[in-house]
Formats: C-alpha cells, structure tokens, sequence
C-alpha cells in the first residue's frame, strides 16, 4: 500500500522516470512512480507481438544511443549493448553504398562504386571527425548543468558551430557532398522522428542530427541484448532495489503545483503528495494534467515490425543481406527522394515512394528469437518510414495506415531483389507477422500527442546556465521526460538530470 506522502512522486514509468527513481532511492528520498499501463518501460518495451511466434521484438524504440556508460554505472545495470559493425547499407541499382565500420577498404571500394570517385569518401571523412569531435566535447555536458550558448560554441569551436549549430544542415550537406545518395544517407540522422526541411532556418533538422551523432561521444547506434525491454527491466530493478515503489495501472488524472497528485486505479481514485513531482509525461499532456492548454506536437513516422523467415534477397551481388541488413538499410532515402517525400507529405499525400530504413536485430543478438526460430534462418526486422506526420492519418486513421504500408512496401521492393512479402513468416494461425503504428497510433496506445516519439522538437544542448533543462514554470514541478532540455530518443539523461536537480 502506497503512503501519502513522498519526497519525489513521478508521473510515468517510462525508461526516464525509472532513472530518477533509482538515482533518488538511492539517495534515501521516499519515490513512488505511477505509470498507467500494466508494464513499466514506454516505449523502451520488448514485446512477442505475433501469437505462436517466439521473438521478441523491441517494439516502439529500436536501438539504443545517447544512455551515457556514467548513468549504467552508477546504477549497476546489467545490460550489454551490442556495437554493429555495419554502419549502414544503401541500395543504388545494382550497387550499393556500404559502410563497414571494421574495413575502411571495403568501404572505400563501396564509395567508389556508387560515386565514381574519391570526393565524396574524403569529404565524409572530414565531415565525420568534426561530428565526432562535437561527440567527445559535448556528452559529458549533458550530464551536468547547462552550459549556455557562448560557452558551447567555445566548447565545440568555430568551425563546427558554423556547420552543425548556424547553418542549414541541408546547405552543409549539399556543399560538402555531390551525390545524392551520399548526401542524403548524411540527411537521414537530420530527419529521423523529425518532420523537416533540412533547409529551413528554424534548423529544427540540424537539432535532430546534433542529437543523434553525439550518442554518448562516439555516436554508435548498439542494440540492446534482450531487446529494448532488457534496458528497461534493468532500470525496474534498480529503483526497486533502492527502495522506489512502482505502481503500475496507475494513471495520473491531474496534478497540483502544490504538490498533490491525482491518480487512478483498479480501487479507485486516489490523491498523494510530493515535495517534488517528476513528470515523465511529454510536456503537452503535463500541462493538461496541470489544466492548462498549449501547442500540440506533431510525429511523422511510420513503425512496422515484421518477423521473416528469411532475409530479403538483394540485387548487390557483392554484399551479404547479413551485412547490409545488420546495420542500417537505407529504402529511397537520396537526398532528392527526402525532398520530394517532404512535399508530397507537406500537401496532404503519403509519399508515393516513401523513404524508410530497416534494422534486423536479430542478426546482433539472436537471443530474441527462440531456438527454433534461430535454427530456422528466421529474423526480425523493425522498419521506421520517415515524412509520415500524423496529419496524413487522422481523418481515416485505417484507410491511411494501409495506404502507407502499401507504399512503404512498394518502395522497398524497388530496392530489394524479390518482394518483402514473399520473406514474411506466418503466425500459426497463417497470419503474416506483420505490425503496423502509425503517429495516431502511438497517440492512442502510448499517449504520445501527435504520436511524437521526442514528446516535442527537439532542442539544443545549451540554455540558461546552472540550470539542468527540466524546469517548469512551478518550483515544485520538474520535467524529467523525453520533452525536457536535453531530451529525446533512449537515453536516461533528462530522468538523471531531474534527479540531480532536486539533490543538488
């Protein structure tokens, strides 16, 4: 039975608030965290979503980034994250761009295949160091209070605040590269979970790509042993062993800048109060739980699980599918592509060829599949469609979905060698193992307004110095979601920070 008062009550389990109430427990604060759902972990979850079928897939958020090695520590989490060693595959013709992170022979020979050249490998080269320069200097700020803007330009230096903080990403990218799929397997990091022109001054694409190639100063994109939902097991066990007590089936109805916070349960409704409440909420549904109005955001992906029973053919003679599908498989994603893919979704139009990438898991940790599937040559495989904003699907939520897949489907066989369809294993009941999520479904399942999987846009590693970018407008009330400065794709940091905002 939950007490009435608590040093830290936090709204939502997610992956975040469990690291605020482990870093909290552990402190010796009383910490309760209600989280609405039957589970604890978001959208950081593993799932068997196909019946009779033994894999586990992660099933909202695939990989993980920016979680700090600090934070992984600190709490003793026993979580192992894989490094892929294919950076990234891109179908063109009957070649492809591939990146091979153990041989830069190979990759150069890649880069010549598709560009006809050596330009454009020395300019991604260049492009890369100042990335990983930025990588180095910037994540361990992220962890500590907020620099503000005249110091992170000192920290990172002239040139790279010029390229990745002032000018267009687009401008940079079609400066520096020449061809089109070159330029447009850089653009993707700019675009992912984003809807954006990659050259429009609110540089809203050049947060996207900041966040994604600082990934705790490497920029590795590892997948997680055991799925998405072992980082978030780990995580439990952690605030639980310290202490923290976790409420599932718990939903937060309203909350009280004063302290007091309104939930219900299977009993009923209940009210308890905290000296400080972590919202591990996206901002929008904080500030209607506080009852006020504000901005909705808007998502623009589209999520498809699939189990195969075997890797897709490829039309590249010279590149294994274990290869090119390790990593990430690019679909249509030229820079040209993700332009005219913007436009059509801009006007109202799914995107006639939608530009998409998928991951296998499977082929890094083959623990989330069932001995049986292992043995069968079976995989998994989690696809995100980029420029599908929620906008696309809400007036026939059904109807849409199925339009999307269908393109996003056709896209990808005009790069693969035989149809996605044929490789789709089948539930025992003959069902493909095919799962589709739209933002308007991310927005009724997971509560996520607009289905933004960042909660909201993005925004950059600085502000207000001394401060740890999980502030309200009420002192009693701290962020400690995706939404918070600093926030974004699995990573524990804004769960960290608002922890260490009301211990310090």
């Amino acid at each position: 039975m939950f007490r009435s008062r608590y040093d830290a009550v936090i709204a939502g389990g997610g992956h975040n608030g469990l690291v605020a109430a482990a870093y909290l427990a552990r402190a010796g604060r009383r910490v309760l965290v209600l989280e609405r759902l039957d589970h604890v972990g978001g959208l950081a979850v593993s799932a068997r979503a196909f019946p009779g079928v033994d894999a586990r897939l992660s099933r909202y958020s695939y990989l993980v980034s920016l979680l700090p090695a600090r934070i992984v520590t600190d709490l003793g989490l026993g979580i192992e994250l894989r490094r892929r060693r294919y950076a990234s595959y891109t179908p063109v013709g009957d070649t492809g761009l591939l990146v091979d992170n153990d041989d830069a022979g190979r990759t150069e020979e890649s880069f010549a295949r598709v560009t006809g050249g050596s330009a454009d490998l020395e300019a991604w080269r260049r492009f890369y160091a100042m990335t990983a320069e930025v990588a180095r200097r910037v994540a361990p700020t992220l962890l500590e209070p907020l620099v503000d803007r005249a110091a992170m330009r000192a920290l990172v230096g002239a040139e790279a605040w010029r390229e990745l903080f002032e000018r267009p990403i687009g401008e940079v990218v079609d400066e520096r590269f020449a061809d089109d799929t070159v330029r447009g397997v850089v653009l993707t990091d700019a675009l992912i979970g984003t809807f954006a022109d990659p050259c429009d001054r609110d540089l809203l694409a050049n947060r996207c790509l900041l966040y994604h190639v600082i990934g705790d100063g490497t920029g590795d994109w590892n997948v997680p042993v055991g799925g998405m939902g072992a980082v978030s097991g780990a995580l439990a066990d952690a605030a639980r062993a310290a202490g923290a007590e976790i409420l599932t089936g718990a939903e937060v109805v309203a909350v009280d800048p004063s302290g007091e916070v309104a939930f219900r349960d299977a009993a009923g409704e209940h009210t308890v109060r905290g000296e400080r409440i972590l919202a591990n909420v996206p901002p929008a549904v904080l500030a209607r739980l506080l009852g006020a109005g504000g901005l909705e955001p808007e998502g623009a992906q589209l999520k498809v699980n699939m189990v195969l029973s075997r890797l897709p053919r490829l039309r590249d003679a010279r590149v294994a599918p274990e290869a090119a599908f390790s990593g990430t498989f690019h679909i249509n994603e030229g820079r040209d592509q993700l332009a005219r893919a913007h436009a059509e979704a801009s006007a109202g139009r799914v995107p006639e060829l939608p530009p998409a990438e998928v991951y296998c898991h499977s082929l890094t940790d083959p623990s989330v599949l069932g001995p049986e599937l292992r043995a069968s040559g079976a995989q998994t495989m989690t696809l995100f469609g980029l420029h599908m904003p929620a906008r696309l699907f809400r007036d026939d939520p059904e109807g849409a979905r199925e339009a999307a897949l269908r393109a996003t489907f056709a896209s990808m066989n005009r790069v693969l060698a035989e149809p996605i369809e044929d490789c789709l294993l089948r539930t025992p009941d003959g069902a493909p193992c095919l799962e589709v999520k739209t933002p308007v479904d991310l927005e009724a399942e997971a509560g996520l307004p607009g289905g933004h999987i960042f909660h909201r846009d993005l925004s950059w590693p600085y502000g207000e110095p001394g401060r740890w970018g999980v502030e309200t407008a009420f002192e009693r009330v701290l962020l400690c979601g995706a939404g918070a400065r600093r926030g974004g794709g699995v990573s524990g940091i804004p769960g960290h920070n608002a922890a260490m905002a009301l211990l310090t």
